[in-house]
């Protein structure tokens, strides 16, 4: 059993997990419970650190719960060789930092009676930062810990071992460092790349001989192939404009020079969408839709009408298109656009109510509604709202 805490936007890394893992269920606002013998951090876009559950007791507060984690781990690592450096996260408690350290130094006095040497993290909040937890390679191996702690309802206490952090440095890297950008059709950012595979539902391949194909009709820069490649997915992308099946070819190539991955299989080819027939089989559909025109400010009702008939006109064309291509069954992720309105709502697009006529389902996410799937920042325009279906 594993906890899983979740990103800005949690009810996106809820539904991810969700998509891979079966039922999952909340813990507090920011984590979840996970029903599973493993999980595969490094390819979850939506999930900043995970742990393992190795305790869980009740606690009215964090100072009678420090005394229980104390106990626990003083038991458990009492005997350990070697030198551990321990860092301690509380979620869900109203606790000063100075508190949470305080519980460090106690296991620190009490293992060192023991023999066993600690090195504390300090902290500067309750919880660690995921890149404090990164750079310090918490939860990947025996003697880096991470103990996550959480207060659910009713003075639970889950108490778990980290398997590790969100690898922020690989993804600058994947970000920044590809050799085709264009900021102008906008950059999706490689942990969004991941979430939309993964809501697919689609299973990582056993082997590079038998990898399924994941498409991307609208593929800009290449940034859904090249998640799909580390993966050990088969890439398939095709783009209306030649400069961007250019620039994607690029960043692929890149990628095979600069990334070790399994599978490097991948075609690119220039296509509309909404005419192209592209070759199969087609294990899953994971894209970023024709999003509109950016806006600095939510526009006026007219020209909001205006954009959002021509986007419906284009995505609609796209799903009548793609619908005969693809088998029954067939899972798809797509990106596409929602507008924060002048009285700060947002406004989503009408094929959403009439995905039925066009030859999908969509698939209902249990641990959210499936409306509160939506990718953005709070001083954002455009919104992504995914859309996770099902080939009818």
């Amino acid at each position: 059993m594993y906890i899983a805490i979740l990103g800005r936007q949690p009810e996106l890394g809820a539904a991810e997990l969700e998509r891979l893992y079966g039922n999952v269920t909340w813990v507090t606002s920011e984590a979840v419970r996970i029903n599973s013998d493993a999980i595969e951090l490094q390819r979850l876009g939506g999930t900043l650190k995970a742990g393992k559950i190795v305790h869980e007791f009740t606690a009215r507060d964090f100072k009678q719960a420090s005394q229980k984690i104390a106990q626990a781990f003083v038991h458990d690592y009492a005997n350990f060789e070697g030198k551990i450096t321990l860092g301690i996260s509380a979620y869900g408690f109203r606790v000063n930092p100075r508190d949470v350290q305080k519980t460090g130094l106690i296991i620190k006095s009490r293992l060192k009676d023991s023999g066993v040497s600690v090195r504390l993290i300090p902290n500067s909040d309750s919880a660690l930062a995921t890149a404090t937890s990164h750079h310090n390679k918490l939860g990947l191996s025996d003697n880096k810990i991470e103990l996550i702690v959480l207060k659910a309802k009713n003075d639970k206490v889950v108490l778990a071992l980290s398997v590790g952090a969100q690898n922020i440095t690989a993804y600058a890297k994947r970000d920044q460092n590809r050799p085709k950008r264009d900021a102008f059709v906008g950059m999706l950012p490689p942990k969004l790349a991941q979430m939309m595979i993964n809501m697919t539902g689609l299973p990582l391949p056993e082997s590079s001989e038998t990898a399924p194909r994941i498409l991307d009709p609208f593929c800009g820069t290449g940034v859904i192939l090249q998640e799909a490649l580390l993966m050990g997915f088969s890439a398939y992308g095709t783009d209306l404009q030649d400069k961007m099946v250019d620039y994607t070819i690029k960043n692929l190539e890149w990628l095979n020079e600069t990334h070790r991955f399994s599978s490097k299989d991948f075609t690119v080819h220039q296509g509309d969408a909404m005419e192209t027939h592209w070759q199969t089989p087609i294990a899953a559909v994971a894209c970023e839709s024709y999003l509109g025109q950016p806006f600095s400010a939510p526009p006026r009702p007219e020209k909001l009408n205006e954009v959002r008939k021509n986007c419906n006109h284009i995505i609609t064309s796209f799903l009548r298109n793609i619908a005969p291509q693809l088998a029954p069954g067939t899972p798809l992720c797509i990106a596409v656009p929602a507008w924060r309105n002048q009285e700060d709502q947002f406004v989503h697009l009408p094929l959403i109510d009439s995905l039925e006529t066009y030859g999908f389902t969509q698939v209902s996410i249990i641990s959210t509604h499936n409306r509160r799937l939506m990718y953005y920042r709070e001083d954002q325009v455009v919104a992504r709202e995914l859309l996770i279906l099902r080939k009818k």
